[in-house]
């Protein structure tokens, strides 16, 4: 923008003004040029309505009696996790007496004497043969520390080799005891997926 400043005694001279487009930033040349004032977005303020003061009484103590109500809540369930569904037991069967197994024929005592008896031998068996097991691990890992000891004194190639991590061992397949037996010919179904997955807020 070019401005012409007219005074008396004064000389004709352009003056040019530069002003950016930035708020409150103005460049200019000549402290008699023109420049524009900042942008004010402004409003007046529009005037509150006056509320009953039983009204503002009402809503505070019904926030309150809210909030209290929230605290009592979170005291009471100072552990609670977001529920899972998939694993939740229904309040009903918690009850001890609707859980309750009701033998039709009672057991007697030798059966009972029996019984702890068997638990205690196959208790017994088992902790022998863990330590059994314990026992052949522990010797082969002692030999196998020996061997690479002898290996690394003879050739530190060939020791390298050695304990080189192997891939041919991965993917590793493996198949364990079942708690139950498997069925011949068992025709196993294509089953059915229903996704019943609850989604909260913030997820």
């Amino acid at each position: 923008m070019i401005g012409v400043v007219n005074m008396a005694n004064a000389v004709f001279r352009p003056c040019l003004c530069l002003t950016s487009n930035l708020r409150n930033v103005s460049t200019y040349t000549h402290p008699l040029c023109f420049r524009t004032t900042e942008i004010l977005l402004g409003e007046p303020v529009k005037k509150k309505k006056r509320l009953d003061p039983a009204v503002i009484k009402a809503r505070e103590d019904r926030n309150k009696r809210k909030i209290e109500k929230r605290i009592r809540f979170l005291e009471k369930r100072s552990n609670y996790f977001k529920p899972i569904f998939e694993i939740e037991t229904l309040p009903e069967l918690i009850e001890k007496e609707n859980r309750s197994c009701q033998l039709t024929v009672p057991l007697s005592e030798e059966d009972i004497r029996l019984r702890s008896s068997l638990e205690k031998e196959w208790s017994t068996y088992k902790r022998n043969q863990w330590l059994k097991d314990l026992h052949v691990i522990r010797s082969m890992m002692v030999s196998q520390e020996t061997a690479l000891k002898e290996l690394k004194v003879v050739s530190k190639q060939l020791y390298k080799k050695a304990v080189q991590f192997d891939d041919l061992y991965l993917p590793c397949n493996a198949t364990g005891p079942v708690h139950t037996p498997a069925i011949n010919n068992y025709d196993s179904p294509d089953g059915e997926y229903t996704e019943t997955t609850i989604k909260y807020p913030g997820e």
